[in-house]
C-alpha cells in the first residue's frame, strides 16, 4: 500500500481530473484481491465519510454478511457538491484516502467471518460523484455504464438519511415524492435506525415505513410499495456508545485513545500520522 502521502496526492489528481470532465460519476479505485466479476447486487455507501468510522464498518460488513454471495459488490461514494452538509473540515483528498483504508478495513473483517469464503469477499469501489441528491446519484450510477444494465442497488443509509429522501422540498418543481418512482422501480434502501433525540425513538422511526406502507405518503406522491423496497435494520445496541464521525474528529485532537474503538485500524493510522482534523475546526460535517 501507498505511503499515507502518497496515497492524499493521487486522489488529489484524480479528483482534479473528475471535476474538470464532464462526467456526474466516477469510479477512482477498486479495492480486491484477484479478478473482480461483474455483480449482481452493487452495496451502495453514500456518506461524506469525515472519517470513516466503526459505525460505518458495521452498516456495511452486516449488509455483506446478511446475504454473502460472490455476486455482491460493495461501493463507496462521495459526493463532490453535497445538498446538505459543508466540505469541511477535511478536504476530499483526505477523505478518498481514508476511504481506501477503510475498504481494506472492511475486507479485512469479511475476511476473517465464518459466512465468506476467501475468494469470496466482495470487491469494493471507491468512487465520486458530481451529484448532491440521492435520486440523481442512483441514476449516475446507472447511466456510468460501469455496472451491468439491470444490477440492484442496494443503497446502504441511516434513519436521518431516508427522512431527506422523502422530503418533498428535494424534487422541484412539484416539491412531490414522484421523482422516487425509478429509484424504487428497481433499486432498495438498507436503513440502519437511529434511535436519538433528534429522530425519535425506536417506534417512532418503525412508524415512518408503517405510515408509508399504509399509504399515508400517498397524497405527496409517495406509493405505498416502496415501503417493501425499505428494509429497517438495527443499529447499536441498547446502552453501547455512541460512534460517529464527529466524535472521532474530537478524539483525534483531544483523547485519540478512543480512536481504537471508534475508527477501525488502518484509518486510525491515518488519524494519528496525517491529523487532518488538528486546528481545522470539528462541528462542520457529522
Amino acid at each position: 500500500m501507498a505511503s499515507f502521502g502518497a496515497l492524499r496526492s493521487r486522489y488529489a489528481s484524480l479528483l482534479k481530473q473528475f471535476i474538470a470532465s464532464n462526467k456526474d460519476f466516477e469510479i477512482l479505485t477498486t479495492i480486491t484481491a484477484g479478478n473482480a466479476s461483474q455483480p449482481k447486487t452493487l452495496y451502495v455507501f453514500d456518506s461524506s465519510f469525515n472519517p470513516p468510522t466503526c459505525a460505518h464498518l458495521r452498516i456495511a460488513s452486516s449488509a455483506l454478511l446478511e446475504q454473502p454471495e460472490p455476486g455482491s459488490r460493495l461501493l463507496l461514494l462521495l459526493a463532490t457538491q453535497n445538498a446538505d452538509k459543508p466540505t469541511k473540515p477535511a478536504p476530499f483528498e483526505d477523505r478518498l484516502a481514508m476511504m481506501e483504508l477503510f475498504a481494506h478495513d472492511v475486507r479485512s473483517y469479511l475476511a476473517t467471518a465464518k459466512s465468506f469464503l476467501a475468494e469470496q469477499v466482495p470487491a469494493i469501489d471507491i468512487a465520486v460523484t458530481k451529484k448532491p441528491y440521492f435520486v440523481d446519484k442512483a441514476a449516475a450510477i446507472e447511466a456510468s455504464e460501469k455496472y451491468p444494465k439491470q444490477l440492484e442497488q442496494v443503497h446502504l443509509t441511516g434513519f436521518d438519511t431516508l427522512i431527506r429522501i422523502f422530503n418533498p422540498k428535494y424534487y422541484p418543481p412539484e416539491h412531490n415524492l414522484q421523482p422516487l418512482s425509478p429509484l424504487f422501480s428497481q433499486h432498495r434502501l438498507r436503513v440502519t435506525l437511529r434511535p436519538s433525540h433528534d429522530w425519535g425513538s425506536l417506534e417512532e422511526q418503525e412508524e415512518f415505513l408503517s405510515s408509508l406502507a399504509r399509504g399515508d405518503r400517498e397524497p405527496e406522491g409517495g406509493r405505498r410499495e416502496w415501503a417493501k423496497k425499505i428494509q429497517l435494520v438495527e443499529g447499536r445496541k441498547p446502552g453501547a456508545p455512541s460512534v460517529s464521525s464527529t466524535r472521532a474528529r474530537e478524539a483525534s485532537q483531544s483523547t485519540p485513545d478512543d480512536l481504537d474503538w471508534l475508527v477501525p485500524d488502518k484509518v486510525r493510522e491515518f488519524l494519528l500520522s496525517e491529523t487532518p482534523y488538528v486546528s481545522k475546526g470539528l462541528s462542520e460535517d457529522a
